[in-house]
């Protein structure tokens, strides 16, 4: 469904109206505007095809205004070992220690639990949906010593692109709520000459959801702690290798999930060590023309995007086979057969894809997108898991080396 319509939807304009009266109220509790930052992605400078000329370099910078209480609206410091394990964790990323694992009397001191990013304070999965976002907020963006004023969207929303000078790799650039206190948001800037990337979906992909796609959002939204998601088998150690033979290769995770999990998103990603990278959610909220946004639609341009602004990047397109990933993907290679390096479908299970579909079988698209065709110029492998995937992916060429799972 497009979203594009000149006139908002009624849905739209109610929750319009909702947030203002919201907004007018906390400010006069005192509330101030913050910024929560999301990691986002950009471009180095570097040639643009030409013998004299330079491409311009960028970075797309992704957060969101909230109204919060004085004492909560400055960020606390992160920490060393924060930001050595992930680039991108954020201090109210940390996990709190599971109630299963908690001391009593009679078990005495639980064990150590470990965590990425180091545990700072809890975040609870269903508090991230009480929140108060502050529409069409003036935000000024610092980077390269250049100040950038833009507006957030109606929903709080800040994604803009601005011209930057960094070179290939993980930076900060400031971001602030005018009048407000400044935050650092993560961002991965990709080399000129990147040649590999990796796009990867998250439910039933990286992480088990074993949920009916109506209720995933509840599962990711509402489940205290990481640990009681499981990963799926074997894909942290795919990715560890991928990333490892092509040389810390830039991943995205894009995801029809909600901006409001991202930091149980990220907590997820870093506690099983999967590669940090920039999480491309969406907003559920009412559009122009309906009550929700088509997650199918968001996967769709997004990746259409990518093609646009990273054209020397060739991805590997990583999902499963629950219900639309081997079809948007297919679609996607259609028509930019030169952006695609390879395609791995992880394939559920005949439980998953009851819960996924109603049917314990992929769909009829599925199991024609998801299969190998020997005539096609890009790769398409499909395997049950990570281990799988890699054996797949070593018989067309993506990677080398042994055939058992790193540790």
């Amino acid at each position: 469904m497009s979203d594009t319509s000149s006139r908002p939807h009624r849905a739209s304009r109610i929750e319009d109206r909702v947030y203002a009266v919201v907004a007018r109220f906390l400010r006069r509790k005192g509330w101030r505007a913050r910024v929560e930052p999301y990691t986002g992605y950009g471009l180095a400078q570097g040639p643009s095809g030409s013998d004299d000329a330079t491409s311009d370099g960028w970075v797309r910078v992704l957060g969101r205004v909230m109204l919060s209480p004085a004492a909560r609206a400055t960020p606390a410091a992160e920490s060393e070992e924060t930001e050595r394990h992930d680039p991108t964790a954020r201090p109210e990323d940390s996990a709190p220690e599971p109630e299963s694992k908690k001391s009593d009397a009679a078990s005495g001191p639980a064990p150590v639990r470990s965590t990425t990013p180091a545990a700072l304070r809890a975040v609870r999965g269903w508090r991230s949906f009480f929140t108060a976002q502050l529409p069409h907020a003036e935000v000024e963006v610092l980077v390269g010593g250049a100040v950038h004023r833009v507006t957030a969207d109606r929903g709080g929303y800040v994604d803009h692109v601005v011209p930057a000078s960094l070179p290939a790799g993980w930076h900060e650039v400031e971001v602030r709520p005018v009048g407000g206190p400044s935050v650092s948001a993560p961002v991965r800037v990709l080399a000129a000459d990147e040649h590999v990337g990796m796009v990867s979906d998250i439910d039933d992909t990286v992480m088990v959801t074993a949920l009916p796609r109506p209720l995933v959002a509840a599962w990711n939204s509402l489940v205290l702690h990481e640990d009681a998601r499981r990963p799926v088998k074997g894909m942290a150690d795919l990715y560890a290798q991928i990333d490892a033979e092509h040389h810390d290769i830039p991943v995205l995770y894009l995801s029809t999930g909600a901006w409001n999990v991202a930091p149980a998103l990220r907590r997820f990603l870093a506690h099983h060590r999967y590669p940090a990278g920039p999480l491309l959610l969406t907003d559920w909220g009412p559009t122009n023309t309906g009550w929700f946004r088509s997650g199918q639609d968001h996967k769709r341009r997004t990746l259409a995007r990518l093609a646009d602004e990273l054209p020397h990047v060739r991805w590997i397109l990583v999902g499963d086979d629950g219900q639309h990933d081997p079809g948007l993907y297919k679609d996607f290679t259609d028509e930019h057969p030169d952006h695609v390096r390879a395609v791995a479908i992880r394939q559920l299970s005949a439980a998953q894809q009851v819960f996924a579909h109603g049917a314990p079988t992929p769909t009829a698209r599925s199991r024609k997108e998801s299969s190998a065709d020997a005539g096609d110029t890009v790769p398409v492998v499909a395997a049950p898991d990570g281990e799988g995937l890699g054996r797949e992916l070593r018989k067309v060429g993506v990677l080398s080396g042994p055939t058992t799972p790193t540790r």
